[in-house]
């Protein structure tokens, strides 16, 4: 069964409107420090400030340790809480879940930053745009806050109990040259995602190299990883200028990749690694200008199939976007094959 101190963690995320509980007190308190005092990350330890990028780090690994016990109490009231008690308090708590798997990402990408950036906020939201309580007041605190419809989305009818940790690509990362990111085996609702998330392969490129080698080569600072207990099963890959982006893959990447990886290479292969093979081999479709215009910035997001809970799915998407925001994107855009059902199927449930 749930425990005092369980049970006193679900009163105090949701105590009154207007007034919260201790726990929820200090995630706002936390979130508000680390995202004001951002720019204080990255310096050299030798600099006279250092001790306030010490300081930051220290709260933020607070602010991740306050996110993992709410994600767990989640987890805990699936488990083991009555199926009244659940399905009456399961929406709440799987909403402020959510929330919080996306801020404690974006804490983590915004200290993987060697340069802060300015955070860039949307106009005050009309009042019907916002909830009330924690929900609101955290939802406010991410650069894209008053995009109300990322945050409205109903509960999966069947709750699961499922531990989710989201975090940007780190260093530790890249071994040898390459990114490997684990399996994504199952493949995804983005696309079917062979073993290995690389940037290189070997003998001949997966898919996985088409979904995200020129992300993961040329915009890793903007790639996230979705876990859980059975490893990564899902990303979340953006670009925020993608008119460079898209010149620099076509100009330097995509040549260089074509030379390793030549047409007869996948010739007597595995269908897939045919398919992938004449993939890059293939013209790129140019991106029309008013798009680009527009919407300035590029994203690619795939989950595997295991991943039922929408709620996983979209806070990938608003910790990228809230990223891509943060340094000053105004929109975002991405390709999809009007053929390609299970892509399609995906960024709809996405909403």
């Amino acid at each position: 069964p749930l425990t005092l101190e369980e049970v006193r963690m679900l009163v105090e995320l949701f105590y009154l409107p207007y007034h919260h509980g201790a726990l929820a007190q200090q995630l706002l308190e936390h979130f508000r420090w680390l995202r004001a005092n951002s720019l204080s990350v990255g310096v050299p330890a030798t600099a006279p400030d250092a001790c306030g990028g010490t300081r930051w780090r220290g709260r933020a690994q607070s602010f991740q340790l306050l996110c993992a016990r709410t994600c767990r109490l989640h987890s805990r009231l699936v488990s083991t809480a009555s199926r009244a008690l659940l399905y009456d308090l399961h929406p709440y708590l799987w909403d402020i879940r959510n929330l919080l798997l996306a801020a404690s990402a974006f804490v983590l990408w915004l200290g993987c930053q060697s340069i802060g950036a300015p955070m860039l906020l949307g106009r005050d939201a009309e009042p019907w745009a916002r909830r009330g309580g924690l929900f609101g007041e955290l939802q406010a605190l991410l650069p894209v806050g008053n995009s109300c419809d990322l945050f409205y989305h109903p509960p999966p009818l069947f709750p699961s109990s499922q531990l989710y940790l989201l975090r940007p690509l780190l260093p530790l990362d890249k071994r040898g040259g390459q990114w490997v990111l684990g399996v994504l085996s199952e493949g995804g609702g983005c696309s079917k995602v062979s073993q290995g998330l690389q940037a290189q392969f070997s003998p001949a490129p997966a898919l996985p190299g088409r979904l995200l080698g020129s992300f993961l080569s040329l915009s890793p600072e903007y790639t996230f990883v979705l876990e859980d207990e059975g490893g990564p099963c899902g990303y979340a890959a953006g670009a925020l200028h993608a008119e460079g982006f898209l010149q620099q893959r076509d100009s330097s990447w995509l040549p260089a990749i074509r030379h390793k990886y030549p047409p007869e290479l996948g010739t007597g292969g595995p269908a897939l690694g045919q398919e992938a093979v004449l993939f890059f081999h293939a013209e790129p479709l140019a991106v029309p200008q008013p798009v680009l215009r527009r919407f300035p910035s590029l994203v690619q997001l795939g989950t595997a199939p295991r991943v039922l809970d929408v709620g996983a799915s979209r806070s990938l998407a608003l910790c990228l976007l809230s990223a891509l925001r943060a340094n000053g994107s105004r929109g975002v855009f991405c390709q999809v094959s009007d053929t390609d059902r299970q892509q399609l199927s995906f960024y709809s449930k996405l909403g």
